[in-house]
């Protein structure tokens, strides 16, 4: 099935190559550079791509772009997912998946996907599994593999692999026992020129973080479970209850791991929590052209929009722009020719405003469309979609656990056209 794997950063350099069958020369990821270089940005570069005797199946993922060689059809989204998991494995294993932390760990990262992939087919792709096999890196630890030769390998078969629970390993024990659950929205949105919603749909998941002791039994339940639509499973969930009660009943993994993942694409139940006021015009026969743009907030349930950043990426004639924001600082580069407004937080009382002139080369055509404006926003302690927790039972054990929920809404490819 996979037959290699590259990692490959932004400069375009494979760092890391791994192969579990025959060894394939690294030319055979020119097919992948020439669709890069076709692509506008890092994010429309073609997940599969055919070339005349393999098919190179990638995602980008901080930075890195993970490669896989496949040379007979399979189903892409598995090795999508595959993937997906491999690059989880690396944040959970070193803090950050980044191209230094997998170079200064490169040991364990060849040890990791050698336990994750046997002769090309997935193995152990759970975190608690893998962590009893492969030790995570520590500085105590290095220094003792260093000087006693001894490697981070366990000598025991992981406990998880014995039982009908694969993901959670056996005698777990904690002092403090919690159970936290963030539930993290995404609104993908876009906004016409008069302010209506185009397209607006909000991808959701819960991230789970439990240290509960023993072999717990947990139910999460919802106020409104009807909102769901699409949900993606982490595989300790009972599907039939969630089918007849609406009800997450699962026995869960130690540690951190993604619970659920959800769509909400019915447009009347995306509220836009953000709305923009704008006038972007250029002038005939002149060199120049105005620039107005105001952003305030909009349904969203008293709590406070953050972390707001506009960019625009402006026409090719435009040489340069002379503005004055109310809010924030805004930055202008001449030769990728984007604007960047970084606003921060928005009070309802003065809305932040940017505006100022436009200055084009002189003699160049008037630009023939207005750009985009593409939006970052977070707003903390609300679920756009209305969705709420309603309650977190726990059966098999005796203690009572701390729970937390939180709640977590952001952009995630948010345009209002101009």
């Amino acid at each position: 099935m996979i037959h290699s794997l590259f990692l490959i950063n932004c400069s375009g350099d494979i760092f890391l190559e791994k192969h579990w069958k025959s060894v394939v020369s690294q030319s055979v990821c020119d097919y992948f550079f020439e669709a890069q270089e076709k692509a506008i940005d890092v994010e429309n570069v073609p997940p599969v791509i055919s070339t005349p005797h393999h098919y190179l199946i990638s995602i980008y993922r901080d930075k890195i772009f993970f490669v896989s060689v496949i040379q007979t059809e399979v189903p892409p989204l598995f090795v999508i997912e595959f993937l997906h998991r491999v690059a989880d494995t690396f944040q959970d294993y070193f803090g950050e998946c980044s191209e230094t932390a997998i170079k200064d760990n490169v040991v364990i990262v060849y040890e990791l996907l050698e336990e994750m992939l046997d002769n090309g087919f997935p193995l152990a792709t759970e975190s608690n599994i893998l962590k009893e096999l492969i030790k995570p890196p520590t500085i105590l630890r290095s220094v003792v593999n260093s000087i006693t030769g001894s490697s981070n390998v366990g000598d025991t078969l992981p406990t998880g692999q014995l039982s009908n629970i694969p993901w959670r390993r056996a005698g777990v024990k904690y002092t403090n026992n919690e159970a936290y659950f963030d539930v993290v929205e995404e609104i993908d949105a876009i906004i016409d020129k008069s302010g209506s919603t185009v397209f607006a749909e909000i991808q959701g998941v819960i991230d789970s973080c439990i240290k509960l002791s023993g072999m717990p039994d947990l139910s999460l339940s919802f106020m409104n479970p009807r909102l769901l639509d699409d949900v993606s499973f982490h595989p300790c969930i009972r599907f039939k209850r969630w089918e007849s009660e609406r009800v997450l009943s699962f026995i869960p993994p130690d540690g951190n791991f993604r619970l659920i993942s959800y769509r909400v694409s019915s447009q009347n139940l995306v509220a836009i929590p953000v709305y923009v006021k704008h006038m972007i015009s250029f002038k005939e026969n002149t060199s120049s052209g105005r620039f107005d743009v105001t952003i305030g907030p909009k349904q969203n349930m008293g709590k406070t929009v953050e972390g707001v950043v506009m960019t625009v990426h402006m026409p090719k004639a435009v040489l340069n722009m002379n503005l004055t924001a109310t809010q924030g600082s805004y930055t202008f580069d001449p030769v990728t020719k984007v604007l960047t407004w970084d606003v921060g937080k928005i009070t309802p009382q003065k809305l932040p405003n940017l505006k100022g002139i436009v200055n084009l080369q002189s003699g160049a055509p008037k630009p023939e469309e207005n750009p985009s404006l593409n939006i970052q926003f977070k707003i903390q302690q609300l679920a756009i979609s209305g969705l709420k927790v309603n309650r977190l039972d726990m059966y098999g054990e005796k203690y009572k656990p701390f729970k937390g929920v939180k709640y977590i809404t952001k952009a995630g490819k948010f345009q209002v056209r101009t």
